[in-house]
């Protein structure tokens, strides 16, 4: 029986996500939009502000934002350091690997999703094991770490729900390894940070209009300006809706996100920032579970692409609802207090039809029904106090960063179980969707669960010379766990410190040698065949590498090898009456990076992520097969120097092969194959653009994901055009 709140490699698991209020759900109107756009102009004066620039790939050297100007000649600044730790330093003095999406390189390749950034990302791959849940993988661990503004969001429950939309961030940073300095717990793959957008000093708006392949239909708005005649008060907002059908018979989705932001200046060295995130995710015809991978002779299964699980009655919504309050207060010197506290509200409401079994090739039988209502509500709260400055010591100038962060998530859930459960279905090639929709009183099951984590970190950069700097820290966690999940008791209490430990040497003005190593530790939800929960995972990550400032800096390169181990990592062991049971598994993963990204010459950017790694288990042997074991991602754009006012672009993300082995005989596999994006964009004058982007260009067919034992196949090509106002 499936169960919800457990990451398993056979069977769906239900996870909470996001929404807004039913009135909020209306489709845009276009010319609402460009009428809120107009408006704004007019109250300010009808004063227009081009924005600047920022180039595709403004992953080089420092971080750029976008900023606007009077000139409108693409101006850029840098922006801070990189977010890999609570300390103000640029990406060449981080002893780790990180990659930036820049908020430009999202709107060139219309990665509008948190799944399109990722799968962007070098070294990371994005396991769709279904239409609205999704898994992360980073040298070969899942990615369970993630962060808002440097502040880590404990991912209690394992998957991410909802197609999570990037119209609200201005970067987004994915730090490779285990980030012992700003992650408490968490695997050694990859820390993934958002970084919002924050409201600007002068006006600027944008309105931008879409519609792509299979009724897909997007609307955007942004709009920025200060709120009282002093500037000491500014607001953002932005607000997206989006619809679509799908390759997919069927499946039918519907977005709608909403994002306000102020920031006002309260004394001259304290500042406060509130903020609100909504968004909805509204799903017909959604897959719980997917396609078989094999038939009962071991032979592969091969579908049309466009096949689909789920009954006509299928839905799955997703809401969440994000509020939360920063403070900045200078505490005199260079020293800076900040504080910050968020609480969600996530909800999920699903009427979903699972299919389990595995099909005889001839006769087309071996499927079952499982037809289910779920709803679930997290509720999470979290509260990050940090104190950051610089201190002098043997007449050199030292940085300091020490902190404290609380947090707790609740899930309750309950599970419907429809009548008809495991009945037999017909052919295996008979998906239409056209299972009655039974009553769901056959029974019911659910959780009621708590997780409270406190900790406290510490990091500190010691200048010891002029070329060498030394990072260290440490984090303390404590983590407990109380309730029920389905039947199980799921208490568990947990505490471990982490240490971190890198160092940096200049060898050139313009190159960088560093090596990290950092333990990581994770409590654990899996329960074992007595139905305790299993020990955290532990483990460690190690690397070495090199990083370099290319052509007057606006080109970086990162070269590095690393070494991970993960012991205790839960892997299924079977099932006990209907429900999974997990055994920890030990794990090393061995590999190199390769990264290049900025500006190759004038109006011409570009990276390029190569990953190539080895997983094996305690005895020597491959494991986690499933994740592929080279990894290319690339993008590049060019400005004409004959047509300036048109960008040409390119992305090429390639595979090598991946494959699934749950028992002797059966064997799933997805060959190697590569993707190919291309994008144009012309500019109409200094306010208006046009754009045309084509995705999957030689109509690849190949599954989203082989991290279950079922699967179902990607978008085949598609196109999409849209026109941009710009203020």
């Amino acid at each position: 029986m499936p169960r919800r709140i457990r990451s398993s490699a056979s069977a769906p698991s239900a996870a909470p996500s996001f929404a807004l209020p039913a009135a909020a759900r209306r489709p845009l109107r276009p010319h609402t939009l460009t009428l809120a756009v107009s408006l704004a102009l007019a109250q300010a004066g009808g004063h227009a502000h081009a924005a600047a620039e920022l180039d595709a790939t403004a992953e080089a050297a420092m971080p750029m934002v976008t900023v606007s100007g009077s000139n409108g000649d693409g101006a850029r600044y840098a922006a801070g350091g990189a977010s890999a730790s609570k300390l103000d330093i640029s990406l060449r003095e981080t002893p780790q690997s990180i990659s930036q999406i820049s908020r430009a390189r999202m709107d060139d390749f219309k990665l509008n999703s948190v799944n399109d950034v990722l799968a962007a990302t070098t070294g990371v791959t994005v396991e769709k094991v279904e239409t609205d849940r999704t898994y992360y993988t980073a040298r070969g661990f899942d990615i369970v770490n993630f962060q808002y503004e440097g502040v880590g969001i404990p991912f209690v429950f394992g998957n991410v729900m909802g197609d999570l939309d990037t119209a609200v961030y201005e970067r987004i940073d994915v730090v490779r390894g285990a980030n012992g300095l700003s992650a408490s717990t968490g695997n050694p793959s990859a820390t993934v940070n958002y970084l919002r957008k924050r409201p600007t000093a002068q006006l600027q708006a944008s309105a931008e209009l879409s519609a792509g392949s299979r009724g897909k239909r997007r609307a955007e708005a942004d709009v920025s300006a200060p709120l009282n005649a002093s500037g000491s008060v500014k607001g953002r907002a932005v607000l997206v809706q989006q619809q679509a059908d799908s390759h997919l018979d069927r499946y039918h989705s519907e977005k709608t996100v909403g994002y306000a932001i102020v920031e006002a200046k309260l004394a001259a060295d304290t500042v406060i920032n509130i903020g609100h995130i909504s968004q909805d995710n509204k799903t017909k015809g959604g897959m719980w579970g997917a396609l078989p991978l094999y038939h009962t002779d071991g032979s592969r299964t091969d579908y049309a692409v466009g096949t689909n699980t789920s009954a006509d009655w299928s839905r799955w919504d997703t809401r969440n609802n994000t509020s939360f309050v920063e403070l900045n207060q200078g505490l005199g010197g260079d020293w800076q207090l900040k504080s910050t506290l968020s609480h969600s509200n996530m909800a999920s409401r699903g009427k979903m039809f699972y299919v389990y079994g595995v099909p005889d090739k001839a006769s087309g039988t071996g499927l079952f029904s499982y037809p289910s209502i779920y709803r679930a509500d997290n509720r999470q709260t979290v509260l990050d106090v940090n104190a950051s400055g610089k201190v002098t010591l043997g007449g050199r100038q030292h940085e300091v960063s020490l902190g404290a962060s609380w947090s707790r998530s609740r899930l309750n859930d309950i599970s419907l179980y429809g009548r008809g459960v495991g009945t037999a279905l017909s052919r295996a090639d008979d998906f239409t969707g056209a299972y009655p929709e039974p009553l769901f009183d056959a029974g019911s099951d659910g959780s009621q669960y708590e997780d409270k984590r406190k900790t406290v970190y510490a990091a500190v950069r010691l200048n010891l010379a002029d070329q060498l700097k030394l990072l260290a820290g440490f984090n303390s966690t404590k983590a407990d766990s109380s309730g029920t999940a389905y039947g199980v008791g799921a208490y568990k209490k947990a505490s471990k410190t982490t240490p971190y430990l890198g160092a940096v040497y200049e060898l050139a003005p313009n190159l960088s040698g560093y090596a990290s190593y950092t333990k990581i530790f994770n409590p654990q939800s899996e329960v074992d065949g007595r139905g305790q929960p299993l020990d955290p995972v532990m483990g460690s990550n190690a690397e070495l590498g090199l990083k370099a400032d290319l052509l007057e800096r606006k080109l970086s390169a990162t070269a590095a090898v690393f070494r991970v181990e993960q012991n205790n990592t839960a892997e299924q062991a079977g099932k006990i009456n209907g429900r999974n049971y997990y055994r920890g598994i030990n794990a090393e993963s061995t590999g190199v990076e390769l990264e290049l990204s900025g500006q190759l010459a004038r109006g011409w950017t570009a990276s390029a992520g190569l990953t190539r790694l080895s997983i094996k288990d305690g005895a020597g042997q491959a494991t986690r097969v499933y994740v592929p074991r080279t990894l290319l991602r690339s993008s590049t754009s060019y400005r004409l120097a004959s047509l300036p006012a048109l960008k040409i672009g390119a992305s090429l993300n390639w595979q090598s092969e991946a494959r699934r082995a749950p028992e002797e005989g059966f064997v799933a596999r997805q060959p190697a194959y590569a993707v190919l994006g291309l994008m144009a964009n012309y500019e109409i004058g200094n306010n208006v653009s046009v754009a045309l982007n084509l995705d999957n260009v030689t109509d690849k067919k190949y599954l989203s994901s082989l991290y279950w034992n079922q699967a179902y196949y990607a978008a085949p090509r598609s196109a999409s055009a849209s026109v941009k106002w710009t203020y």
